[in-house]
């Protein structure tokens, strides 16, 4: 049955049997069987079949609701059983830029509250990530907000907004950023990532015509290669990877400055855990201390809950 209600749940996520099958590697006749199974098992149908084509009904609308329940339930199992809510296991996916700041911050202020609550780091890039939050192998994740829109069932904490900068070696003159990043070797931020992305929009947007040279996804990497001399990259301006070398200097981009917006995915509160929610406030904080002084200063004291849920 739990095979079934999760074959269910991923058809009402991505809309079609064939979809659903592709996401959880399945054939789409298998999918339709076990569909098939789990309506004779319950009594009553799901969809609306007109053809070759299925619309969830009222009672698989109901129904999905309570197969999500079942199955975050199902989920839990792997946690230790204890009286209190923040005990167990909490999976946490985060993008490597935050790991050492962001993370590391609100990871201390959630065990200083609650040392019986283990954690388990997943790193990965953001569209990784939120494919693993999708799948269920993960509670919440750490990541670049998605430039695309964002399923249902999830939602999406802003915590905070890095700035794009064009990075330059030292020793090369000039400081008008459209025409460096016109003449120079451009070093791009790779493109299938969310940032590098951002970064073609802008380029595009702003009809700059650049000579590709490198392209990778370590934001550390292009900042090495323009220490390097190989030549300029379009960055965001990160915590974790300051104070920079001293032969690479900055050059921001005005008016024309864009942001990377980093934030918590998670699922909606009814199929969430409590230790998301603390671990969503202890995220809050954190990003306080990171706005506020950048690189500097101490996480504050995790504030007791009021019964207010932190906004997303």
């Amino acid at each position: 049955m739990l095979s079934e209600l999760k074959t269910f749940i991923a058809v009402c996520r991505h809309g079609t049997f064939a979809a659903a099958g592709d996401r959880i590697g399945l054939s789409q006749s298998a999918v339709s069987s076990q569909i098939k199974r789990l309506e004779e098992t319950l009594g009553f149908e799901l969809f609306d079949r007109t053809g070759r084509s299925a619309t969830l009904n009222a009672a698989g609308q109901a129904t999905l609701v309570r197969a999500e329940e079942i199955h975050a339930l199902y989920a839990k199992l792997a946690e230790l059983p204890s009286e209190g809510i923040a005990t167990g296991l909490l999976r946490i996916g985060a993008i490597a830029s935050v790991q050492p700041t962001l993370l590391a911050r609100a990871l201390a202020l959630l065990r200083g509250e609650h040392p019986q609550l283990r954690v388990h780091v997943v790193p990965g890039v953001s569209m990784k990530l939120m494919d693993e939050l999708d799948a269920g192998k993960i509670d919440a994740a750490v990541i670049i907000r998605p430039p695309f829109g964002m399923l249902p069932d999830l939602t999406w904490q802003s915590l905070i907004r890095e700035p794009f900068v064009l990075l330059v070696a030292a020793d090369v003159k000039g400081t008008d950023w459209r025409a460096l990043v016109q003449d120079q070797p451009f070093l791009r931020y790779e493109r299938t990532s969310f940032g590098g992305r951002m970064v073609e929009r802008f380029l595009r947007h702003e009809g700059l015509a650049v000579h590709d040279a490198v392209e990778a996804d370590e934001i550390p990497a292009l900042i090495h290669m323009v220490a390097k001399g190989l030549g300029v990259a379009l960055v965001p301006l990160v915590e974790a990877h300051q104070p920079l070398p001293p032969n690479v200097r900055v050059l921001t981009l005005g008016a024309k400055t864009f942001y990377r917006e980093i934030g918590l995915l998670q699922r909606r509160p009814r199929a969430s855990t409590p230790a998301v929610a603390l671990f969503s406030e202890c995220l809050r904080q954190a990003a306080e201390v990171q706005t506020q002084a950048p690189g500097t200063g101490r996480a504050p004291p995790l504030r007791k809950k009021t019964g207010r849920r932190a906004r997303s």
